[in-house]
């Protein structure tokens, strides 16, 4: 049976702002059969990415028909990871696109959902950006249809941008979920900006940035405070090591700066074991908040090695410990490896933005899974725990917005303790 390939995008300049989309659709030798591309006024880039899913998903239905199977590649995550089920559709203003996507995709054989970098998704970055230029001058502008022309040789950069980064003012993925709310603005919001676009009125953003108009649900994280095992550098997971006098002092130290502006804490909610337990009653203390456990932001399970430093370890075990350096995969003696630790830190993240979603979380734990929920909003993989440094009491902060994209504002923040 042929086979397909969808390449998709979409964006917006302004987010909502002037928004098109474009996609190809390629045989499995890369031959390039249909392309589909549409201004569509004022959207999201969200929006936009899901509309030029949609048009792909119809261009292989009108090639092929029902049944044709179909690998669909685009430089959205926020789309292939809900369509491939892997991430819920919260937000209400894309659930009737996901849903429509998905009425099509049941009408074909979709054998892979693949994010790919935007520098291997050009022509239908081309094709979005033309729409978006159309859109941006107020033309009502559609494209498409079976064998056009054929590509130029490594993709065409659109008008007004070279390629990569910022073309003409488009944001990219990493920007919209690194500074915007609004990634699906309410249609309130979009026909507000559309007559702001139409009329000349209302503030210019320069460079298309908007201001946040959706609420986020924000996630403190805080490592708990010095432990005579943190002291002497000994790696402590289940074990119950109680705060010294100094920790005590770090976890007051981070309590007073939360009991003040900006911080406005809805919710403690802090591991299970002891030294994080002190932390957490400390801010409690000074907020007048209740503190909740939630077994699943507990320390990884160093097994064998607990309470060891690591030259003992290095010494014992020498084998195991190159291999648990090396892979995150590989569990310490009688332990936890750090990938088995991040399936229920993961889940427990999850929970507590859904939870509270809209609010303010102070979670308090550990440096693996304050690590792990880094890594997770910031898409990084396991091996990037290697690479973070988390100091006792610092504060770090996640914010989740409601249609999937995370933001890391602060990592290792100690400013509290000088």
């Amino acid at each position: 049976m042929t086979s397909y390939v969808i390449e998709a995008d979409g964006g917006s300049r302004g987010n909502p702002g002037p928004a098109g989309y474009g996609a190809v659709v390629r045989d499995a030798a890369g031959q390039v059969l249909a392309e589909a591309a549409e201004a569509i006024g004022v959207a999201t880039n969200n929006v936009a990415e899901y509309r030029g899913l949609i048009a792909g998903l119809r261009a292989v239905l009108e090639l092929a028909g029902d049944g044709a199977a179909v690998a669909v590649r685009m430089d959205s995550k926020l789309v292939i990871e809900q369509m491939a089920g892997r991430w819920k559709v919260k937000h209400e203003g894309l659930r009737p696109l996901a849903a429509e996507a998905g009425s099509l995709v049941r009408r074909l054989r979709v054998t892979e959902w693949t994010w790919i970098p935007r520098e291997r998704n050009k022509h239908a970055d081309r094709l979005a950006n033309e729409a978006m230029d159309a859109a941006a001058q107020g033309l009502t502008w559609k494209a498409g249809g079976a064998a056009p022309a054929p590509e130029a040789p490594g993709g065409t950069p659109p008008s007004g941008g070279a390629a990569g980064g910022l073309r003409g003012g488009r944001q990219t993925d990493l920007l919209d979920a690194g500074a915007i709310a609004e990634l699906s603005a309410p249609t309130a919001s979009i026909a507000s900006a559309q007559q702001r676009t139409a009329t000349g009125t209302g503030p210019r953003t320069g460079t298309g940035w908007a201001p946040p108009t959706r609420v986020a649900t924000s996630l403190l994280l805080l490592r708990h405070g010095e432990t005579e095992l943190s002291l002497e550098r000994r790696f402590s997971g289940r074990g119950e090591a109680e705060l010294t006098a100094n920790g005590l002092a770090q976890a007051s130290a981070a309590a007073e700066r939360l009991s003040r502006e900006p911080y406005r804490l809805d919710v403690i909610v802090t591991s299970p074991l002891k030294r994080a337990r002190q932390t957490a009653e400390a801010v409690a203390a000074r907020t007048g908040l209740d503190v909740e456990v939630e077994d699943d932001l507990k320390e990884t399970d160093f097994g064998d090695w607990e309470g060891h430093t690591f030259t003992e370890v290095q010494r014992r075990w020498p084998a195991e410990l190159t291999a648990w350096l090396a892979d995150p995969d590989v569990a310490p003696p009688g332990g936890e490896s750090f990938a088995q630790a991040a399936l229920r830190v993961d889940a427990a993240g999850e929970r507590l933005v859904e939870r509270y979603a809209g609010k303010t979380v102070l979670a308090v734990s550990h440096v693996t899974p304050i690590k792990l929920l880094l890594r997770n909003a910031l898409l990084a993989p396991l091996q990037s725990l290697y690479r973070m440094h988390l100091d006792l009491a610092c504060l770090s902060l996640i914010e989740y917005y409601a249609d999937g994209p995370a933001v890391v504002k602060s990592f290792n923040d100690t400013s509290h303790l000088r």
